[in-house]
């Protein structure tokens, strides 16, 4: 049965340790891509490697630290990539697409809507969209912080059957296998909790930017969206196709979620915050489990500056996240009627259909 399937490539995989695209790298991975679409499945490629395939070439000695930097070897590097991917999958007669990227485009549901029927058409036409961060006009701020992240929203953002993430790792162990003789290997996750985010260690490799822990975090998001994801090696041909069908070298998260509306993806995963709402236990319990709407009267206190209709985060006592939705008053009109019931709501601000604070409709749980 064909599937729809996201594959993730980091730098530390197609490229050098002195940085500079290894193309026999290149070539082994289009191969295995290739299988896939010989598999009768969809296929689409999220990269890394911009940066480090062009700072050599660019003339830095080593991987740039300042924006600018980072923006003109990324300029080059994408250039030398994309033609690497298309004459590496051009041995195979196939036809690959440049799709770049930034978080804003995500945050935008209209560009984001654009980008995914792109995509579609692209898939409809036998093409295999190759993806990436636009680096050469992204800021510090508004990065994704690593292509883990983009390959979850991409995935769900195309309701894909699979995320598949490769590492230079052969998935997650409860130790360091390289320090731990004990160490062993997860096969399947059912639920990413805190213990399993212990086992994630710290930060990617020289020429990358992404360790495990943000592999982890990727894989939150995509199960949340009812996309399972396997997390490890493919090293030897025939990899690919065998981790799609869960005998890979790595380990599997699994969901048992089907694939939220794209209204909730975009809510819970793509949008930005602009403000912060703390409930009591009361409210919380009425978001988290009564499918309730949130009411004044079970707000503590706000933070930020928003206007009705932007995106708010809403915390609990303790301050851990909730979930967001879309708000339905100003910031400075819910500070008056923060904690007062809804007869006293409706004397001061005399608008029935905005009782709510968020609608349920609006909403999403993500704790």
């Amino acid at each position: 049965m064909s599937s729809r399937i996201v594959v993730k490539i980091g730098s530390s995989s197609l490229t050098t340790e002195e940085g500079g695209l290894n193309l026999d790298s290149v070539a082994f991975f289009a191969a295995e891509l290739a299988a896939l679409r010989g598999a009768g499945h969809e296929v689409l490629l999220v990269t890394s490697g911009a940066v480090a395939a062009g700072f050599r070439e660019i003339g830095y000695e080593s991987r740039p630290k300042l924006l600018h930097e980072k923006q003109a070897a990324a300029a080059l590097g994408q250039a030398l990539l994309m033609r690497a991917y298309q004459n590496a999958l051009a041995e195979h007669r196939l036809k690959a697409a440049q799709i770049l990227l930034t978080r804003t485009d995500f945050a935008n549901r209209k560009r984001m809507n654009n980008a995914n029927m792109t995509i579609s058409e692209l898939l409809k036409q036998g093409i295999i969209p190759i993806i990436n961060e636009n680096d050469t006009v992204s800021i510090d701020e508004l990065k994704f912080g690593d292509n883990d992240t983009l390959s979850a929203l991409v995935a769900n953002l195309v309701r894909a059957q699979q995320l598949i993430i490769l590492t230079d790792t052969d998935g997650l162990y409860t130790a360091d296998p390289r320090k731990s003789p004990d160490a062993t290997r997860y096969e399947e996750i059912e639920e990413i909790t805190e213990e399993i985010y212990g086992m994630a260690g710290g930060a990617g490799t020289s020429v990358g930017t992404g360790g495990m822990r943000s592999k982890i975090d990727a894989a939150k998001i995509a199960t949340r969206g009812g996309v399972p994801v396997f997390i490890g090696r493919a090293d030897a041909a025939g990899d690919l196709l065998l981790a799609y069908e869960h005998q890979g070298k790595g380990t599997y998260f699994a969901t048992q979620l089907s694939s939220l509306p794209m209204k909730k993806q975009w809510l819970g995963f793509m949008s930005s915050p602009l403000g912060r709402i703390i409930v009591d236990e009361g409210a919380e319990e009425a978001l988290l489990h009564g499918g309730h709407s949130l009411l004044p009267v079970g707000i503590k206190r706000l933070e930020g500056s928003f206007h009705a209709g932007d995106v708010v985060e809403v915390l609990n006592m303790n301050r851990e996240r909730l979930g967001r939705g879309i708000v339905n008053y100003d910031e400075e009109q819910l500070q008056a009627v923060i904690g007062l019931p809804s007869s006293r709501v409706f004397e001061l601000i005399g608008d029935v259909h905005r009782l709510e604070v968020i609608h349920r409709d609006e909403w999403i749980t993500l704790k």
